[in-house]
């Protein structure tokens, strides 16, 4: 009789270690289904466009941020080319921006007079993995909206391709 009560504890004992690992098991399910589900939410809200991009002169760059519900934040960082701002660096951040699928667009706050949209796609690009310059361009119509003492704004239409800045694949250790 004591042989099978041990038995029975054994089993038994075996059996809740079991329905342990089978809930950390499902646990683990349900956290790989949110990375996956995460991912792919990631993709359709346009999020894995989200980085920094060439702008128009060197040391010059936009930078994109994918947002929940297609809302897209960021900012130009640019040199001035007016008299009072000549080769200061300007930040000019998004008054609106949205993202549909990989149709792109934003409009930025004027500065010193001067302001920008831009209409457009994001595209694969030439780099060939993630986080490789050019993985993705933002390609499309950027205008400059410039503002004279008497507000009377002039606008200049240019077609763009703006390449994402390389990125480390890995962050840094400490």
């Amino acid at each position: 009789m004591k042989k099978h009560h041990f038995f029975f504890m054994v089993a038994v004992t075996f059996g809740l270690g079991l329905l342990g690992v089978s809930e950390e098991l499902c646990a683990q399910d349900a956290k790989a289904g949110t990375k996956s589900e995460t991912a792919a939410s990631r993709a359709s809200d346009g999020q894995e466009y989200s980085g920094m991009y060439s702008f128009l002169k060197d040391g010059e760059f936009v930078q994109v941020t994918a947002e929940d519900a297609g809302h897209v934040s960021g900012f130009v960082s640019r040199f001035g080319e007016g008299e009072s701002d000549k080769g200061a660096f300007l930040d000019q951040f998004f008054k609106s921006g949205k993202i549909e699928g990989n149709k792109l667009s934003f409009t930025t706050d004027m500065v010193h007079g001067v302001a920008f949209d831009f209409k457009g796609t994001v595209e694969r690009g030439a780099g060939k993995n993630p986080g490789d310059e050019g993985y993705f361009v933002l390609k499309g119509t950027l205008t400059e909206n410039d503002s004279d003492v008497n507000k009377k704004v002039t606008s200049h239409a240019r077609e763009v391709v703006l390449k994402i800045f390389p990125q480390d694949a890995a962050p840094a250790r400490k």
